[in-house]
């Protein structure tokens, strides 16, 4: 399967107002891609959009409704969705005992039930046209359990399986599929984790955009950043537990949930806890 002609194609991206969406939005843009830019928060959709030359429209992942009308809009707008990225994520931190309830529900619904929908509604049309191209961000944490991000880790590991699933089921129609599995990216989501990840490998927005090119371009079905991390999994399914258990000792696998700064992760914790009232 060739790589995708980015020149005049139309690239869908979910949760792109900000941060890793938005730098993918500017990558592909440049790259010639006509961009349509699905967000929760219409004020910054616009702006992103502006910023691209591209569509703007209102996107709550969590509604298959709102999935559905912003890619009708898309096509409206812009033409037949050839790449869909499915980017919008949430990721609370804390003592899974203290989450709550219409927390963990409002991860589920963003992180997995979101990428679920985006899936569901995109794929019918590149079924039919024999081609496109399917982006799903997930995170290190689809592949390594992280203390204090349970949760999280569950909606992530959950997109894995789901990505690898869906490229086996359409391996002969003409679709390709890629999971993007980033160690911690310095953008809002990672507020506060400083202190607690230091010495976890640490990638920018853009260097999460460049690796998404490159995947469209050479068909690539999981991408992992910084890239080297690609031996962690093969390494966590050979070694035996207790040496496991050690290493993960010894980097302090428990500092997200032990040293967070809660302090620097309010604002965004009031932003999702926004989001959780509205579920």
């Amino acid at each position: 399967m060739q790589g995708i002609n980015l020149e005049q194609s139309v690239v869908a991206i979910t949760g792109a107002g900000r941060g890793i969406g938005l730098a993918i939005a500017k990558r592909l843009a440049a790259a010639g891609a006509r961009i349509s830019i699905g967000d929760i928060d219409v004020a910054l959709a616009q702006q992103a959009a502006a910023a691209v030359d591209g569509f703007a429209g209102s996107l709550d992942v969590r509604s298959p409704a709102s999935m559905a009308a912003w890619l009708q809009a898309t096509e409206a707008a812009l033409g037949p969705v050839d790449v869909i990225i499915n980017n919008a994520g949430i990721m609370p931190a804390g003592a899974f005992l203290d989450e709550s309830d219409a927390l963990s529900d409002t991860q589920i619904d963003i992180n997995l039930r979101g990428v679920i929908h985006g899936c569901k509604l995109a794929l019918p049309g590149m079924v039919a046209r024999g081609r496109g191209h399917v982006v799903n961000v997930a995170s290190m944490a689809g592949r390594l359990a992280v203390p204090g991000l349970a949760v999280y880790c569950a909606t992530k590991f959950a997109v894995v399986g789901l990505t690898e699933t869906l490229r086996e089921e359409y391996r002969d129609s003409g679709v390709a599929f890629t999971t993007v599995l980033p160690a911690k990216v310095t953008t809002e989501l990672a507020s506060g984790t400083d202190t607690a990840a230091r010495g976890v490998p640490t990638v920018t927005p853009e260097e999460v955009a460049e690796a998404v090119y490159d995947a469209l371009m050479e068909q690539l079905p999981e991408v992992t950043l910084p890239r080297y991390l690609s031996v962690l999994n093969p390494l966590q399914s050979a070694a035996p537990h207790w040496l496991l258990r050690g290493v993960r000792t010894v980097f302090g696998d428990r500092r997200v949930l032990e040293k967070m700064d809660a302090l620097a992760r309010a604002s965004y914790d009031q932003r999702i806890g926004a989001l959780t009232k509205k579920s």
